[in-house]
């Protein structure tokens, strides 16, 4: 499957974990405004396995940042039950709570 429908893929997941109406956002450049809750995730990273010098697996790796006003929001319980994902840290900015993932997808 093609980059970018695995791209796609994930993000239809994520959406769905949000409220009707609220966004994931995939590298969003500094002028948007963002609702919130929200998602926001980005390239991370990727890993690839090599079999006689030649690449055969690669995952790529998304940073995941659930963004609430709620510290205890089921958004990122959601998030933290993805298959090969793992909670990296929590900081608060603005009021707002920052829960980040690391996400092989």
């Amino acid at each position: 499957m093609a980059q970018r429908q695995r791209r796609e893929e994930l993000h239809e997941i994520l959406t769905g974990f949000l409220p009707v109406g609220k966004k994931a956002y995939f590298q969003p450049p500094e002028n948007v405004k963002m609702e919130f809750p929200c998602i926001v995730y980005e390239r991370d990273f990727a890993s690839t396995q090599f079999a006689n010098n030649f690449p055969y697996r690669h995952h790529l790796r998304y940073q995941v940042t659930v963004i609430s006003r709620d510290p205890d929001n089921e958004i990122r319980d959601k998030v933290e039950q993805l298959p090969m994902c793992l909670f990296k840290r929590h900081f608060t900015a603005d009021d707002l709570h920052h829960d980040v993932f690391d996400l092989y997808f």
